[in-house]
């Protein structure tokens, strides 16, 4: 139980730290810091409380301009940092209506929408990440994750994993999926095994 408790702490941590340095700059230094001690169920750290100024401004170009996905995904991107997940998928999504082809967009609105507790949406939307990349990693590593916790499939987050292995050996994902594989086979040996 111990191990699991491991291993689900690892790839958490994981998803939110890759979700959080996805090729942007974290969130602006607010004014007042958040006290150590305040934390959510289950011992993680509470969010940083949103931006609003910056969310403001962010708004306000995206009205100007109805093209610019990039600034659409800056909005769902702090959202999403501040654990806001709802308003960060509609972000996403609209970025998405305007350039469908952005993967770390796509992957990003999946991962919220495992954090909605919808693993399904997060799954198709995953799948919808694999039509533009099929090799990107951080999507894979995700369907291992929501695989394993959304759905308690763990052959399905095992093959998942491996797949990780395969396309981007040597990377920050490789080695938390080798990690995650580590976890599973140690806790559940019959895995893997035909």
């Amino acid at each position: 139980m111990g191990l699991a408790g491991v291993f689900f702490g690892l790839l958490v941590g994981w998803i939110v730290g890759s979700q959080q340095t996805n090729g942007r700059q974290p969130p602006a230094a607010v004014a007042t810091a958040a006290p150590a001690q305040q934390q959510q169920p289950g011992g993680a750290p509470a969010p940083p409380p949103l931006d609003e100024a910056r969310v403001s401004a962010m708004r306000t170009v995206a009205q100007q301009n109805p093209t610019d996905a990039v600034t659409r995904t800056q909005l769902g991107n702090t959202y999403f940092d501040s654990g806001r997940y709802q308003e960060a998928a509609e972000w996403y999504e609209a970025a998405l209506k305007i350039n469908g082809k952005d993967v770390n967009a796509s992957t990003d609105l999946g991962i919220a929408y495992y954090y909605m507790n919808q693993a399904d949406k997060a799954l198709a939307q995953f799948d919808r990440s694999l039509d533009v990349d099929p090799k990107h990693a951080k999507t894979l590593l995700n369907i291992g994750i929501v695989r394993a916790f959304g759905k308690q499939d763990l052959k399905g987050a095992s093959e998942a994993w491996q797949r990780v292995l395969v396309v981007a050996p040597g990377t920050d994902e490789a080695r938390a999926a080798q990690q995650a594989l580590d976890g599973v086979k140690s806790a559940h040996p019959e895995i893997g095994k035909n």
